[in-house]
């Protein structure tokens, strides 16, 4: 199986944004454990992570801090809002970082409360125009559950672009519609970036054919997207497949 990194297709110069729900931030930060120059950031909330970096700088002038900041992985956010979560940018803010040539930049660009699968709202997701990959995630654990705010952030949002009524049990076609969805996994994407979603905690082989499911899926509804990440981000061996188009 091919490494994290090169399974999205991440190179120096790379922008990732991830979106969706079911390890946004595990997938985040195990990349930035494997890209030696990383720079982590958000365009909205994010828990406290100077655990997984060397270093985090709040502030406001985040280009000149990464100018100034030798020590990678570095976090870079704009303010610390509770003592448990940072602020984040302005997607323009990014696009700065990214001009300025101080990439690879790792995004959250959106947020799920620690749900395992979530479709958008209004104001989501929150993508840089200079991402150059957009990873929405989704959890095949989700598969089983009911659609219901236990397991789904805005669940009302995943029924109206699924035939899955609130309450019912969630199929593997129910998440790859939301997925494959322009106003589901691919709201917002640039139009020159490459969507690349992943289908992460395939922790067993039944939830490896879950996922697998999932990928097919989506491959099918979205023509623009060529591969589907089958994962597992709690392990070192992360890639549990790469389901690609025929």
């Amino acid at each position: 199986m091919p490494s994290l990194p090169d399974g999205l297709g991440l190179g120096d110069s790379s922008v990732l944004a991830v979106v969706g729900a079911g390890g946004k931030k595990t997938l985040l930060y195990r990349l930035a454990s494997v890209l030696s120059d990383a720079i982590v950031t958000a365009t909205v909330r994010i828990p406290i992570f100077d655990s997984h970096v060397e270093s985090v700088v709040v502030t406001d002038d985040p280009v000149s801090a990464a100018a100034d900041t030798g020590t990678r992985p570095l976090g870079l956010v704009p303010e610390r809002e509770r003592p448990d979560r940072y602020r984040g940018y302005d997607p323009a803010v990014v696009d700065e970082l990214a001009a300025a040539g101080e990439t690879p930049l790792l995004v959250k660009a959106d947020g799920a409360r620690n749900r395992l699968f979530k479709a958008p709202g209004e104001n989501e997701p929150q993508i840089p125009d200079a991402a150059t990959v957009v990873s929405p995630i989704a959890a095949a654990r989700v598969v089983g559950e009911s659609l219901t705010e236990e397991a789904v952030h805005r669940p009302e949002r995943v029924a109206e672009l699924t035939d899955c009524a609130p309450g019912e049990t969630i199929r593997p076609e129910h998440v790859a519609s939301v997925v494959a969805d322009a106003s589901g996994g691919l709201k917002g994407v640039p139009q020159a970036s490459s969507v690349i979603p992943v289908v992460n905690m395939a922790d067993t082989s039944e939830l490896e054919a879950v996922g697998r499911e999932i990928a097919t899926g989506v491959l099918d509804r979205a023509p623009s997207v060529s591969r589907v990440l089958v994962t597992r981000l709690n392990r070192d061996e992360s890639v549990v497949e790469v389901v690609e188009r025929d």
